[in-house]
């Protein structure tokens, strides 16, 4: 599903490549195509959920009340909320200072910021040995930032494309493809040290890239 966002962004948005139109945008038809696969994404996550049979033991959490769970949850997402907008803002207003393009400062310091609380919940979730939780807040997180940020944001207003935009969609689909790969060498299934350097290394070329291209 994560790869299958990435391409159907990939098409969606290359009207002048694939259309021969004058421009390329994610239209609002765009948008709505999106959102209607996100809605099936959903309804096909809920059908697993509903149909699992995992047998494994229960992992051991905390016994709370309702009410500080729910205190807890607001607490967790005004600090994230707060927190991520200081470092995306601080960022930003650093990045412009020292000349550089709303391109790279998109994809490298507003990405990373935004994906700190995804960094923070995933390596609790790993530190708990609760791996599905780790892999799914990242896996997941990117398809919803395809299907119903994409989708809402090109609802309420169509967003132009570049054609230089392009390397950017495939990286996403080469880090899926990269992901699914990894789970099938060395210990099926299991995401080992090295695999997560090699991930990292490939995200830092990546970043190089960025700084020497845009």
């Amino acid at each position: 599903m994560s790869l299958l966002a990435a391409l159907l962004l990939w098409v969606m948005a290359n009207d002048q490549l694939i259309d021969g139109d004058n421009s390329s945008m994610l239209s609002r038809i765009d948008g709505i195509v999106f959102l209607a696969f996100f809605i099936i994404f959903i309804y096909y996550t809920v059908g697993i959920a509903k149909s699992d049979t995992d047998d494994s033991p229960e992992i051991e959490i905390q016994n709370i009340t309702p009410g500080k769970s729910f205190l807890f949850i607001v607490l967790g997402l005004a600090g994230l909320i707060i927190g991520g907008k200081w470092i995306v803002d601080g960022a930003v207003a650093l990045a412009k200072n020292m000349g550089l393009s709303e391109s790279l400062i998109g994809l490298t310091i507003v990405a990373v910021g935004t994906s700190l609380p995804e960094l923070a919940a995933s390596a609790v979730a790993a530190y708990k040995k609760q791996t599905d939780i780790a892999i799914g807040n990242v896996v997941g997180s990117n398809i919803f930032n395809i299907f119903l940020i994409l989708g809402i944001s090109s609802l309420i207003k169509p967003l132009p494309f570049t054609s230089g935009s392009n390397i950017d969609v495939m990286v996403a689909c080469l880090a899926s493809i990269v992901l699914f790969v990894l789970l099938f060498v060395g210990k099926k299934h299991i995401i080992q040290k090295w695999q997560g350097l090699l991930m990292i290394l490939i995200y830092v070329i990546y970043v190089g890239y960025l700084v020497m291209t845009k």
